[in-house]
């Protein structure tokens, strides 16, 4: 990829899309772009090059847009899915496949790339949670503060709005609330609320879990 630098300290432990342009370890900190947070894990490292190169591009946004569509694409197309992730299949046919398609959409190279060095490297079955790691930096670079709000069934808009107003306390005036609501019905009820580095469990499942805890401890 002519975005990456190879030889940046930055991609040493993900030797990312540096395919065509070769610049001195000197000067790659002044020409990548730095992620606004950090994020952590395999996911975390391909994202944080990913979003270097990108921002250097200016291309931001539309890899984002891109890497959205490539994630719901491979999640909502059950044989795709399947072939990508069966690790006795030749990686280098799944490769071929994913730039082929995702050259003949016209996509940024940045994509294509991200998305050939994941299959080079067996990493495809990363690829939501890249995508969601990459959102992470883009959603911080806009000033939002991600909140997840997990419950055993389906909030109406009455209660995600008196959420949202509870949760704005959590904040600054320079920040936006961005709320994503999940099903699990495992928590039987209540909810778990995570937003930015804090989590609130509030579910059923874990009062259960907590107070028979407490009545195996006093027998």
């Amino acid at each position: 990829m002519a975005a990456m630098l190879r030889g940046c300290c930055l991609l040493e432990s993900v030797p990312f899309l540096a395919r065509n342009l070769s610049v001195s370890s000197a000067r790659c900190a002044e020409l990548a772009a730095k992620p606004p947070i950090q994020v952590f894990g395999v996911e975390g490292r391909y994202a944080h090059a990913l979003y270097s190169a990108a921002a250097k591009q200016k291309h931001l946004e539309k890899v984002e847009s891109e890497l959205l569509n490539v994630d719901e694409l491979i999640r909502t197309n059950e044989k795709l899915s399947e072939y990508l992730e069966n690790p006795t299949l030749n990686k280098y046919k799944k490769q071929s496949l994913l730039t082929d398609v995702l050259k003949s959409q016209k996509y940024t190279d940045l994509t294509v790339n991200l998305m050939a060095i994941l299959a080079e490297n067996n990493r495809l079955p990363l690829v939501h949670n890249v995508v969601s790691a990459f959102g992470k930096l883009m959603s911080a670079a806009r000033g939002e503060v991600l909140c997840s709000i997990t419950t055993a069934k389906e909030l109406d808009s009455s209660q995600i709005k008196e959420l949202q107003a509870a949760l704005k306390g959590f904040v600054q005036k320079n920040e936006t609330l961005k709320v994503q609501t999940n099903i699990d019905p495992s928590v039987i009820g209540g909810m778990i609320v995570e937003i930015g580095d804090k989590r609130i469990d509030m579910s059923m499942a874990t009062k259960i879990k907590n107070i028979t805890r407490s009545l195996r401890e006093s027998v």
